[in-house]
């Protein structure tokens, strides 16, 4: 049991993002009052609710409630539909979610994707492909690679014809630190980690695959295995279930990880986790849903709660640290799958023991069992 205080910025935003934050806020309410810890939640808008509220999506007080915070519990921003005309770098994808990312200097972006044997029906895959069952984790580099590296620009040659140059960069340190991630998190899970690189064609790879093999020998409990990344997208359907932690660079990460989410069959069912630099024993992070704030089922108790709930889950596990609470909400949300309980986006009609409920009957099973 824990007797701490914890400051947590609850960010709903748009959309889904009240609907499902309300039913997170409830089954952290059960998780406090079962495992002796104090949660001051502060809720402040965010994406257009913060234009609303304040001119702009990520207002001021909001910031600075979220630099007061332990961690931030993040809904969902953007309405496609409004108001085209406001600049894409005051919209609400760009002014709130990647402001915050950058601000707190979030590196490390978890993607745990699970699939319940009573949803294998949602999987694509076939249920041999699906073998004893997906569980995996993709941990993935959030500020360097491709997308950041210099030097990144499009110019006109002699000829006429333009070049686009986008620069692949990693040093040592940024391998280093997602690396420490990567290896911790394999040993609060199965002990395996895949190393994902194309070091055949990259110089970059070549130095990843150096680093990350030298960080390994500081957790010599943990397997490690290299596995170039277009072979990795192709097992990840033949085979997925060989798969514990997946560690890798910013573009593959990224790609990597939407190809796994589809195998859980919902994003409904995803959450994810970005962390910052750890400082003594605290480490920042930004806990999010993987899906977005879907308005066209907003406001009609259809939303599937639960990546927003297992985002919770990450949010203890990480930030404070407050492991038995995190496994009894996982657990928790086990049992309202296993007892049959099913928002529309993984509902089979064809199943007996399914019965379809919504947004919050759906978090009150899931608050009850814990």
């Amino acid at each position: 049991m824990s007797e701490h205080l914890y400051k947590i910025a609850v960010l709903a935003g748009d959309g889904i993002g009240p609907e499902v934050m309300g039913e997170a806020v409830k089954v952290l309410r059960a998780a406090e009052a079962r495992h002796g810890f104090t949660l001051e939640l502060n809720e402040s808008p965010v994406g257009w609710a913060g234009i609303d509220a304040d001119g702009k999506a990520l207002p001021d007080a909001t910031l600075e409630l979220c630099r007061g915070s332990d961690a931030i519990l993040f809904g969902s921003v953007g309405l496609p539909d409004r108001d085209p005309t406001i600049p894409k770098e005051e919209r609400p994808e760009r002014a709130a979610l990647l402001a915050l990312r950058k601000i707190f200097g979030l590196f490390a972006n978890l993607r745990p994707v699970r699939l319940p044997t009573e949803l294998a029906h949602a999987c694509p895959l076939k249920a041999e492909r699906q073998g004893e069952g997906i569980d995996l984790l993709v941990v993935r580099e959030l500020t360097g690679g491709m997308y950041f590296g210099q030097p990144k620009t499009t110019e006109t040659l002699d000829d006429g014809q333009q070049r686009a140059i986008d620069s692949m960069v990693y040093t040592t340190s940024e391998i280093e630190r997602i690396a420490h991630v990567g290896f911790k998190s394999a040993q609060l899970r199965r002990k395996k980690l895949m190393s994902i690189d194309k070091a055949n064609v990259l110089e970059n790879g070549v130095l990843w695959r150096e680093v990350v093999t030298r960080v390994a020998a500081d957790y010599p409990e943990v397997e490690l295995d290299h596995m170039f990344v277009d072979n990795a997208s192709m097992q990840l359907l033949l085979n997925p279930a060989q798969f514990d932690v997946m560690l890798c660079e910013n573009t593959f990460g990224d790609i990597l990880s939407d190809e796994a989410a589809a195998l859980a069959g919902s994003l409904g069912m995803l959450p994810s986790a970005s962390l910052g630099e750890t400082e003594g024993d605290k480490t920042f992070g930004f806990y999010e849903p993987a899906g977005g704030s879907a308005p066209d089922i907003a406001g009609q108790n259809l939303a599937n709660p639960i990546a927003q709930i297992l985002s919770a889950a990450l949010m203890l596990r990480h930030s404070l640290g407050e492991n038995d609470a995190a496994a009894a909400i996982e657990s928790a949300v086990g049992k309202a799958v296993t007892d049959g309980l099913r928002t529309g986006d993984i509902f089979n009609a064809d199943d007996p023991n399914a019965r379809q409920v919504g947004t919050t009957e759906m978090g009150d099973a899931i608050a009850a069992a814990v």
